[in-house]
């Protein structure tokens, strides 16, 4: 579930392996890419952390962040 604080929203992906993981950001990237909105994220061995923000709105949360915020837990759901 997403989390907004400190002007991001949040949330931890966790995954069977790092492969999985990495597959997972590999079609966030492209989805990102589409939009244009590219998230913050990190990645260790099995999680994915992701946080959100629009920098040309001074890094707040828009509506942007909440279209890429859905379109990520489509992919995660697949």
């Amino acid at each position: 579930m997403w989390k907004e604080e400190n002007n991001q929203l949040k949330q931890s992906f966790q995954f069977n392996d790092f492969v999985e993981a990495f597959a997972f950001m590999t079609q966030v990237a492209f989805a990102a890419e589409k939009m244009n909105h590219h998230p913050n994220w990190s990645n260790e061995y099995n999680k994915v952390d992701i946080a959100l923000f629009t920098h040309d709105a001074r890094d707040t949360v828009t509506d942007k962040d909440h279209k890429l915020a859905k379109m990520i837990d489509e992919i995660y759901t697949k």
